[in-house]
């Protein structure tokens, strides 16, 4: 399997992941299986989470491994933030504290931190890209996404995309799900909340029985990760964590992981994203269900103006030149 199919699965894996999550973007498990039982189909399209992953891999073709913090402010400042003439739909808090630090004259890293959402998964949902750029090096994957990182997040929230960006890295050259997860966990702090919770994540769904009810290992997995007393669900710790289980639950396999990922609910379209990019890598383009894959059009730009017309598979062509 070459790199451009898989860094074609990638990104087609996070942008079904995504469009299939939206609907179910926090609601609970329980409500969830009333509404659709499995959600399957994805019925509408995507989120910010593929159009700022578009927005990513787009520095990387630019920049490639020279990429800097500096740079990634500058392509906010002249291409994300002169298009912001009203409310940035769909956007997530950190990217909306982050635009007003830079329109207040602000650089990184204080962008990152000025706000108080540094720990959500705005990078995580947008760090697949960084992976695909370093097949095979989980470790600069992590290293270039924290340039990006440090713009927008600070502390969990870096490490959510370290964690996220090293696992594709390691899927790209269609490693294990097992040793993917341990990629990921290499590349971040072992006394970190966010390796606390996929360890804890995944020690659970190792426990659940095989043939046990689908619902109660999706309560097993909350009760390991889930900040049930924070009002909010984009926290970077959980959503990564709930998506490695999925990946892993799913045994790689681009569907299952989606479709189970999203049945845990919370940052549903973010944990669907995360787990069919991790997924896509590992794949490849027809790893996606093709009925999915018929659904993914070019991005509306309803969120970020500049990434609209743009499809990931385009994208992920360029991102896969001279691999």
């Amino acid at each position: 399997m070459t790199y451009r199919d898989r860094a074609r699965g990638c990104l087609l894996g996070l942008a079904a992941g995504d469009a299939l999550g939206a609907p179910a973007e926090n609601l609970t498990p329980s409500e969830i299986r009333r509404r659709w039982g499995r959600l399957t189909e994805i019925e509408g399209g995507g989120t910010d989470d593929t159009e700022y992953a578009i927005f990513a891999s787009s520095l990387l073709v630019r920049h490639g491994h020279d990429l800097t913090s500096e740079d990634v402010a500058a392509a906010y400042r002249s291409e994300i933030i002169p298009l912001v003439t009203g409310p940035m739909k769909g956007a997530g808090f950190s990217e909306l504290g982050t635009v007003e630090a830079l329109r207040r004259g602000l650089e990184p890293p204080l962008t990152g931190r000025v706000h108080l959402h540094g720990w959500s998964d705005g990078l995580a949902m947008r760090a697949a890209p960084y992976g695909v750029f370093c097949p095979g090096d989980p470790a600069e994957a992590a290293r270039l996404v924290e340039q990006d990182g440090r713009v927008s997040q600070s502390g969990e929230g870096i490490l959510g995309g370290r964690a996220v960006a090293g696992a594709v890295a390691a899927a790209m050259t269609g490693a294990s799900p097992q040793d993917v997860v341990s990629a990921a966990l290499s590349v971040i702090p072992e006394d970190s909340w966010t390796s606390r919770t996929i360890v804890r994540a995944r020690d659970a769904l190792a426990a659940a029985p095989v043939d046990g009810p689908a619902d109660r290992t999706v309560e097993a997995l909350h009760e390991a990760v889930v900040v049930k007393h924070y009002p909010w669900t984009d926290v970077a710790p959980e959503a990564v964590a709930l998506a490695m289980a999925a990946y892993l639950a799913g045994e790689g396999d681009v569907e299952t992981s989606v479709t189970f990922g999203v049945s845990l609910g919370r940052d549903a379209d973010t944990i669907g994203a995360i787990a069919g990019a991790i997924a896509g890598a590992g794949q490849g383009e027809r790893g996606t269900p093709e009925r999915w894959a018929a659904r993914i059009g070019p991005a509306t730009g309803k969120c970020l103006p500049v990434v609209a017309g743009r499809h990931v598979l385009d994208v992920a062509d360029e991102l896969a030149e001279g691999l």
